[in-house]
């Protein structure tokens, strides 16, 4: 069998070893159109729980961690004069470049043959029996197969922009500083004895007003922002201790996630897609290096366990590795939304809250705890210092209703529409304005992309003529993600009360949402 690896990256040279130890009598070339010792970006994270897979298939990137990467436990948040750690979390790094060479090194002394500064089509590749397409986000490869894979892209709105320094973080830290333009934040992290990868992000209009627009992003790759790098220094300077920031082909970028249906087609001839060719997830959840070593994992398994067979190798890697990156890429849409946000939070939110809030933007309090117990409990322990009692249990007032605790019963209409609140002298809920204290019930809905329509109609609950005003927003149906930025936007923007109504009861996803403050109350349907 002739295989044929487009793309050079981790992805590929990892399967390019793999299936060489898995069959020596398989032919394998890997085309990569840089040079061997080129690399954009610094370092690559890895979560100490999600290795087993990959360290069980080779040793080659558990020798990179020991021999050359940095190991930590702990998470640190920085803002506003305060540091606050979290334990448990289990990480390493390695320098991007440190990792290349070693995947090089490996696939070359298994048989593979490695073809770099070559940049290959789809219609170079004629007399292979199978094309891996690891070329990465832009995938040639996977364009030249046109639509019929389903490939699906959106763009965050928040701006990133990928540094190092030769500052050296004690582990993963997220610092954020506001300028006279808004609000940053880096995700600092070391990957060598001496150098840390720095990526900034930011809001868009932050990004605008800082002037930080003015760099071609469609020039050729290697050139940087220096404009940023200045601008980005001085602000973080006192973070750093007045180290440098390192360029390498810097320049901000707004994240995309891609989503593809299908990752092969045999048509016009056996083509697999495998790493960011096929799926991409925000950097603060997903590592894409180590999504694309496990996708050459599944795909050196897939093809071993159905010699001779290529549709069914190929349906078989397909059902063995989408399941995890869907669960990923679930999980890194709401950790992306909260940096879409992450200014409103650093405003409203004291610092123990928000890295509560960040800490668990893709987790509840229950898992966080499992993980960190001392930390959930300093944020329980904040909590009561302040309320007296713990979050669920604690009443809410306004000078107009209270409440007896922060977990309500909601009771519903014939149709199973939410109509008042237990507790609260039977508050109305109503979509629309109700004689005496009334609660505006929003419907959320199944997708971000309708939010805008939502937040325009609470920005407009305050201006209803000839009808007194909502006490709160009542929040229901839509997704958990959906629902929770409606909360938000009603209670940190507009200044009302946010009722955040369960399809079914979940006492820790409560917890986790009073405690966090992305909600004042949460509403059981009864």
């Amino acid at each position: 069998m002739r295989i044929a690896v487009a793309g050079g990256g981790p992805g590929g040279l990892f399967f390019a070893a793999l299936i060489r130890l898995a069959d020596p009598s398989v032919e394998v070339s890997v085309f990569e159109r840089n040079r061997a010792d080129d690399t954009f970006g610094f370092g690559v994270v890895f979560s100490d729980r999600t290795l087993a897979a990959i360290h069980a298939a080779d040793p080659v990137l558990r020798r990179a961690l020991a021999e050359h990467g940095r190991h930590w436990d702990d998470i640190e948040v920085r803002l506003k004069g305060e540091r606050i750690r979290c334990g448990g979390n289990g990480m390493a790094a390695v320098a991007r470049r440190t990792l290349l060479l070693l995947l090089q090194e490996r696939a070359r002394d298994v048989g593979a043959d490695l073809r770099f500064s070559t940049e290959v089509t789809l219609d170079d590749l004629h007399g292979y029996d199978l094309v891996v397409a690891a070329d990465g986000a832009g995938s040639k490869i996977r364009d030249a197969l046109g639509p019929g894979l389903g490939t699906a892209v959106e763009t965050a709105t928040a701006k990133f922009i990928w540094f190092g320094t030769d500052h050296l973080f004690d582990g993963l830290t997220f610092v954020h500083e506001r300028s006279p333009d808004g609000v940053f934040a880096v995700h600092g992290y070391p990957i060598s004895d001496t150098v840390s990868t720095f990526i900034v992000e930011t809001d868009e209009a932050s990004w605008r007003r800082a002037g930080l627009d003015e760099f071609d992003v469609t020039s050729p790759p290697g050139p940087s922002d220096m404009r940023s790098k200045e601008y980005l220094e001085e602000l973080f300077a006192d973070q750093i201790n007045g180290a440098r920031l390192l360029t390498n082909n810097s320049r901000w970028a707004g994240f995309r996630t891609r989503r593809t249906r299908h990752w092969h087609t045999l048509v016009p001839r056996p083509v697999v897609l495998v790493g960011d060719a096929a799926h991409t997830a925000h950097f603060s959840v997903g590592s894409g290096t180590k999504m694309a070593m496990e996708d050459a994992v599944s795909l050196t398994r897939a093809l071993t366990d159905h010699p001779g067979d290529l549709a069914a190798a190929l349906s078989a890697y397909e059902g063995a590795a989408q399941p995890s990156v869907r669960g990923i890429q679930d999980s890194a849409r709401p950790s992306l939304a909260w940096w879409e946000n992450f200014a409103r939070y650093y405003d409203a939110l004291e610092p123990w809250q928000f890295a509560y809030h960040f800490l668990t933007r893709s987790i509840t309090d229950g898992r966080l705890a499992r993980r960190a117990p001392d930390y959930v409990e300093a944020a329980h322990r904040r909590w009561r210092g302040e309320y007296g009692t713990e979050p669920l249990d604690t009443p809410f007032e306004t000078p107009r209703w209270s409440a007896p605790a922060r977990l309500v019963d909601v009771t519903t209409a014939a149709d199973g529409t939410p109509a008042a609140v237990r507790g609260m002298g039977d508050l109305t809920l109503s979509a629309h304005p109700a004689p005496g204290a009334w609660g505006a019930l929003l419907d959320a809905p199944d997708t971000e992309a309708d939010l805008p329509t939502l937040f325009d109609q609470l920005d407009g609950l305050n201006r209803l003529p000839g009808h007194s005003d909502p006490v709160l927003v009542a929040v229901r149906g839509g997704t958990p993600l959906t629902r929770t930025l409606l909360c938000e936007r009603a209670r940190l923007r507009n200044g009302l009360p946010a009722l955040y109504i369960e399809p079914e009861p979940d006492r820790d996803r409560a917890l986790t949402t009073v405690l966090s403050g992305r909600a004042d109350l949460v509403g059981v349907l009864r």
